[in-house]
């Protein structure tokens, strides 16, 4: 399929006056094609799940989420692999974002770099890319070659790998393991696929990235237990999760944080069992053997 006739370059009929509305109907409009999105990620969500239970066993052997994309895709990608490393203290070699023309590309518009298949192989093997890792190809049009090449050289290693597209029957689809495409149609600005089709991609990495860390044992109930405490605003946020999971006191928590070595884990454990730390970190190492 051509570029010319994909969902994602069509011209929306309900934005075709937008220039000329006033600025409360633009917004409406925007946010009117905004309530699509939701919609066209449900019908996909069998697929998400599938994509968290595959990647949590992959993860779990100590495999990789390498995100590799384009533009705003690959922003996106590195933007959920960032992320994660804070949230849920995992190390940063666990989570990589790859954006075709490198750290630059993040901040300034490299567009030929996406045009290039060998450009996405030299970058997974550099990374010395291994068949326990993921590999999620991200692409709103579901052809950009960075992200085509990335894919077929993660089937030749035997990576698992996962596919995001917003167009039907994608060529990154036909190549992933499992493909996921929220077909959320023609953007409010044609072919400014940053709008809606940046949206849906955003729901689901969070989606499939929050999956995972769920099945790592990095929530408990509904909080991010693992959080790694580097800021002032953190270490209060941890302190109140160990107050909270512990059933102990703000000033003991805060406490049994210090002597946990700012591992919240650690510290829910001591609060809850009257532990000391290393009696509590050798229970929870032994755990996540299980």
């Amino acid at each position: 399929m051509s570029i010319k006739d994909l969902t994602t370059e069509q011209r929306n009929p309900n934005t075709l006056h937008i220039d000329t509305m006033s600025t409360l109907e633009m917004v409406n409009a925007i946010n009117a094609e905004d309530q699509k999105v939701a919609e066209a990620v449900e019908k996909q969500n069998t697929k998400i799940a599938q994509a968290i239970d595959l990647a949590s066993i992959n993860f779990k052997k100590g495999g990789r989420l390498i995100y590799i994309g384009a533009g705003t895709s690959g922003r996106l990608g590195v933007l959920d692999a960032v992320e994660l490393v804070p949230t849920y203290s995992i190390e940063p070699e666990r989570a990589i974002g790859l954006i075709a023309g490198g750290k630059k590309a993040m901040f300034l518009s490299i567009e030929h770099a996406e045009d290039s298949e060998e450009l996405a192989k030299k970058d997974l093997k550099n990374l010395h890319l291994s068949a326990k890792d993921i590999v999620l190809g991200i692409a709103a049009s579901g052809r950009t070659p960075y992200v085509v090449g990335g894919l077929k050289w993660a089937n030749q290693v035997g990576a698992l790998t996962i596919s995001l597209a917003c167009v039907a029957s994608s060529k990154t689809g036909k190549l992933a393991k499992v493909s996921v495409e929220t077909v959320v149609g023609p953007e409010v600005i044609t072919g400014s696929t940053r709008m809606k089709a940046g949206t849906a991609q955003k729901m689901v990495l969070n989606m499939i990235s929050t999956g995972v860390m769920i099945k790592q044992g990095k929530v408990y109930q509904n909080i991010m237990i693992d959080v790694k405490p580097t800021n002032s605003k953190l270490v209060d946020r941890a302190t109140r999760i160990i107050h909270e999971c512990g059933n102990v006191s703000i000033e003991t928590a805060a406490n049994l944080l210090q002597k946990a070595d700012m591992q919240v884990p650690v510290a829910i454990i001591m609060a809850q069992t009257s532990w000391d730390a290393n009696k509590a970190k050798t229970y929870l190492q032994n755990a996540n053997k299980d």
